[in-house]
């Protein structure tokens, strides 16, 4: 009975976020009106609830295009002045590919600084321990949509989006590598053997311009369920407190801007926390649950040992409710950001069996796909893994 009120707040949730005000893209108004909305229900609670703001990339598409002009830069500009436009073209394709390599790391690099920018903010409150506190619980999800590519529109198509990333990923390290040699050795044929990289900017570049013309989803799936997880959560713990667990709720901007809004939560806050667990919320609403133990584009992140051999337990002992561990090949999640301050996390997350994320960055992740029966079993799979947690202390 308690599961059927909670499920029934998360959907209510997940309707104001996704229906009533719709599109969020990052820094948009829309957005804005998601946060908004998380901060006045964290307040109805009584959880005083805090706005941070921050500075954030405006798109994930952008950078992606820079790199790709700098890239076709490097290969009109290779065959121009024998070995001084040779150099010239190394060091410009080498700058393109560091700044890539450094974005998927999620860490500063020249082209971020070129991306327009605008502001966001995130939504935070915190529920205390009920006694003495020898833990904190970070529950993260993003209020924030993205825009509607034609590569998200089907399951072949972003595998092709994947596989044709990795490829020009490679053709990109081959261009440093022979306009390198080139720069050296002055080799006319090494410009001849650049044409499929080129070919790869051009495409790249197309992608990315097309993308730049879709519409943001209403993201219910992606990610409204994570944000309206986060809320119900935070009214069942202000009613229920953990014992030795303190719980920060925490909504994100930005996430699908290479997570500008986690980044900067985690940097601002991460001194204040005692036994930090970050566990992130994703697409939660029409299929899993499923818990990550690996993501990432080119540069892998791994979740912590310890809270995926708790995800295997909690699966084990509740076989009711069908979870499973799954991996993330084209994108990222927001345990990343905690990982990479040293908060052990982990992200639970609605992906099929046979890894297909429903409704990802399409027009059509809209509130009437959610499916109750699919909710329930990640609600108590969640409410399994956090009492796995606290029975820890």
């Amino acid at each position: 009975m308690a599961t059927d009120q909670h499920l029934t707040t998360w959907l209510r949730h997940i309707h104001a976020l996704a229906e009533d005000i719709g599109p969020r893209g990052p820094t948009t108004e829309g957005e804005r009106a998601g946060s908004e909305y998380c901060r006045g229900v964290l307040d109805e609670l009584g959880l005083h609830p805090q706005v941070e703001t921050f500075t954030s990339a405006t798109s994930i598409f952008v950078p992606h295009l820079i790199a790709s002009a700098f890239m076709l830069t490097s290969f009109v500009l290779y065959p121009l002045a024998g070995r001084t436009t040779a150099i010239i073209a190394a060091a410009v394709a080498a700058i393109s590919l560091a700044s890539q390599l450094l974005e998927l790391g999620f860490r500063d690099n020249l082209i971020r600084r070129l991306t327009p920018k605008a502001q966001s903010q995130n939504i935070f409150a915190v529920s205390p321990a009920a006694g003495e506190r020898r833990q904190d619980l970070i529950l993260v999800g993003h209020v924030d949509t993205q825009l509607t590519p034609l590569v998200f529109r089907t399951p072949k198509w972003v595998s092709i989006y994947q596989t044709f990333t990795t490829v020009a990923f490679v053709l990109f390290m081959v261009q440093v590598a022979l306009y390198t040699l080139g720069a050296i050795t002055g080799w006319a044929w090494i410009w001849i053997a650049t044409i499929p990289s080129a070919l790869g900017a051009v495409l790249l570049a197309a992608m990315c311009i097309q993308a730049g013309t879709t519409p943001f989803t209403a993201g219910a799936n992606d990610n409204a369920t994570a944000a309206g997880m986060v809320l119900a959560m935070a009214e069942r713990f202000k009613a229920q407190p953990l014992a030795h667990t303190r719980v920060w709720h925490v909504c994100t901007g930005c996430e699908e801007v290479q997570h500008y809004g986690a980044i900067d939560f985690f940097r601002r806050h991460r001194d204040e926390f005692v036994n930090p667990v970050a566990v992130v919320f994703e697409m939660l609403g029409c299929a899993g649950p499923a818990w990550l133990t690996k993501e990432g584009i080119v540069v892998p992140f791994r979740s912590d040992p310890q809270l995926n051999d708790l995800a295997e337990q909690i699966a084990a002992e509740h076989p009711e409710l069908g979870a499973y561990p799954c991996e993330i090949k084209g994108g990222n999640t927001e345990m990343t950001d905690a990982l990479r301050v040293g908060v052990p996390a982990i992200t639970i997350v609605g992906q099929t069996r046979d890894g297909v994320n429903p409704y990802w960055h399409q027009v059509g992740d809209t509130v009437d796909k959610m499916d109750p029966e699919v909710m329930g079993r990640a609600w108590r799979f969640v409410e399994a893994f956090i009492a796995g947690l606290e029975e820890r202390h």
